[in-house]
């Protein structure tokens, strides 16, 4: 029997076998949630498809909202769901456990998700400003900066 373990989920996989742990499916993430979690979910799930266009897929352990970038994501954990944030601002708030810098732009909210009632205002209206933010950030990222106002030095010719 030749083959390896997988350095990442401890597998062991034969010699000639395809195996990527990091591909994962949304139903993966969500299949051995508590029913209280599961319907939390699926009001999450059905709350952010209603603000429009976006594409949600699942990577290693997080189930991801975007559009021209990540807006928000979810980590299906044993007793809640972790629910990450991205805003243009930081929010001073209970639901709210975790603020960290994302960029210069973005900071990250971190919210943990126990019951589907908690998926409600403000929740949701935290998600849709994410939403509308995730739109209107690249388009000032992908703004021309000005000029630097550093000259090159001169260089030096020694063959004069």
């Amino acid at each position: 029997m030749s083959g390896r373990e997988c350095y990442h989920c401890k597998q062991w996989i034969e010699d000639g076998e395809e195996h990527d742990c990091w591909t994962t499916t949304e139903a993966a993430l969500t299949r051995e949630l508590s029913d209280d979690l599961r319907d939390a979910w699926e009001r999450l799930r059905e709350t952010a498809v209603s603000f429009g266009d976006q594409r949600i897929y699942a990577s290693h352990k997080s189930i991801m909202f975007s559009r021209k970038s990540c807006y928000f994501f979810v980590r299906p954990k044993r007793n809640f769901l972790e629910l990450c944030v991205f805003l243009g601002r930081t929010l001073k708030a209970p639901q709210v456990r975790r603020v960290d810098r994302a960029s210069k732009s973005k900071v990250l909210h971190i919210i943990h998700i126990r019951h589907r009632d908690e998926v409600e205002a403000p929740i949701t209206d935290w998600l849709r400003e994410a939403y509308e933010l995730s739109d209107v950030l690249p388009e000032k990222a992908g703004k021309v900066r000005g000029r630097s106002k550093h000259k090159p030095k001169a260089s030096r010719n020694f063959l004069q």
